[in-house]
């Protein structure tokens, strides 16, 4: 990060100090505030990076009162912010609590500009190593498919084909009802690609206005319709290297089709107004949630254009046919929310249980977040109840979990269940089962289950 682009708030009461700080600091992009609530605004406004801060602020200046209520709130709101806290000369009681409290540094006064420039130096530079390791942390840690919860037999049949199709360049089409999680898919190809070091760029062919989606997918020259007064790159050029997302295809105006089929033939594009023609490497990965055989019977989408899209198509099942998987991606997305909301909630009460299991989710895995996001506000105790869901409580579930009574991929279905319903716990779920230990363990063995998986502590 460049000196010019580190952002430094200054909080000082004293208009004259406030001054010669800012002119000691005219390298830095610096903003101030001459009190708490004003710290605060510039706080939320800005982020800076590091905050100086006098410990003296008003009403009181001549305690510190105010300046360790400033300090506690920057640093509830921003935890990452390195503050150094000005204190009076020889107040360093004072500055060792302020270090206590979480401050990064302090400074007594009178100022001494080359030395706290070194000091504000010095926090950016701690500042600038912590970001980098978070990122590059983050990016050890992340799984090319977090955010997808695979417990059903057809969300892990999906997941299988992502990781055979993505190291390819086939383009690709996925198939899905609204709020199933297409992105989500085309994303994890991106992620799992030799490109995932470059750009995912996505378009919603849906959202944007037939005359206007021509020049977001090639871009246009200088003065190729009224408005365009600069040359600027579309979104197949932005995504040279890596993967371009058309989302919705279905909703493709007819006759931009034809251009589109171009570019996935011969892998070139002309901007609107423009002559040159355009070399661009790109994979392509499609989504929609029509029925492309329709579309294509009415008139709507063209075949050749259909038989371009979908060198590999994958079918992503709807959220009402993964029955063994909904508590499982029910209770990771009631611990994301939790964490967002920071809410101490134990899980979900034995009505919202039946409830997720009877409910039908026409929105899908998109509504399912709605509603627990929602059920997380609600939440008066420490469980989330169907009510706060709103959701009607289910009645006790009809079918029976008895192994008895079922057989093959009955006895797999059963078996997920019951270790979803038991947290992945084998003697409760041999006992809701109607069957030893055992014999459980022999049955896991043979539909290749694994119980640590269905347990609290899984990850997602």
């Amino acid at each position: 990060m460049s000196e010019q682009a580190r952002k430094l708030l200054v909080v000082e009461d004293d208009p004259g100090l406030l001054s010669q700080l800012k002119w000691c600091f005219d390298g830095y992009d610096v903003y101030t505030a001459e009190n708490r609530k004003e710290a605060i605004t510039e706080l939320r406004r800005h982020e800076p990076a590091v905050v100086l801060q006098d410990l003296g602020l008003p009403p009181r200046p001549e305690a510190v009162e105010e300046g360790f209520a400033a300090l506690a709130e920057i640093l509830e709101l921003a935890p990452h912010t390195k503050v150094i806290v000005v204190t009076g000369n020889g107040d360093q009681e004072n500055a060792l609590t302020a270090i206590a409290r979480g401050a990064c540094d302090f400074y007594e006064k009178p100022v001494d500009t080359d030395t706290l420039k070194l000091i504000v130096d010095r926090a950016f530079n701690i500042s600038e190593l912590e970001c980098e390791n978070r990122k590059l942390q983050s990016q050890v840690n992340a799984s090319p498919l977090d955010g997808i919860v695979a417990a059903s037999e057809g969300m892990l049949a999906v997941c299988r084909m992502i990781e055979k199709v993505a190291p390819t360049d086939v383009t690709t089409l996925l198939l899905g009802e609204s709020g199933t999680g297409k992105e989500l898919l085309a994303r994890a190809l991106h992620r799992l690609s030799p490109r995932a070091e470059n750009n995912f760029v996505a378009i919603n062919c849906a959202a944007i206005p037939e005359n206007l989606l021509e020049s977001e997918l090639f871009g246009h020259e200088k003065g190729a319709f009224t408005g365009a007064h600069k040359q600027t790159v579309g979104k197949v050029e932005l995504a040279k290297g890596g993967t371009l997302f058309l989302d919705e295809i279905g909703d493709m105006p007819i006759a931009l089709q034809a251009k589109m089929l171009r570019f996935l033939q011969e892998r070139v594009i002309e901007r609107v107004g423009g002559r040159e023609e355009i070399s661009v490497d790109v994979r392509v990965v499609c989504a929609t949630n029509q029925n492309p055989a329709i579309l294509i019977e009415q008139g709507l989408f063209r075949d050749d254009l259909y038989y371009r899209v979908s060198e590999i198509t994958i079918n992503i099942p709807p959220f009402r046919e993964r029955e063994e998987g909904r508590l499982i991606l029910a209770r990771t997305l009631l611990q994301k929310y939790c964490e967002q909301q920071k809410r101490a909630i134990n899980g979900f009460s034995d009505d919202a249980v039946r409830a997720i299991e009877a409910y039908s989710w026409p929105g899908n895995v998109r509504e399912l977040e709605n509603k627990i996001s929602g059920g997380v506000i609600m939440a008066d105790r420490d469980m989330v109840t169907a009510l706060d869901l709103g959701l009607e409580a289910g009645n006790e579930p009809s079918d029976s979990l008895n192994l008895r009574e079922v057989r093959q991929e009955a006895e797999s279905k059963a078996i997920r269940v019951a270790l979803t319903k038991c947290y992945g716990n084998i003697s409760k779920a041999a006992e809701l089962l109607g069957i030893t230990r055992p014999t459980l363990y022999d049955l896991i063995s043979k539909y290749g289950l694994n119980a640590e998986g269905y347990s609290k502590k899984a990850a997602p």
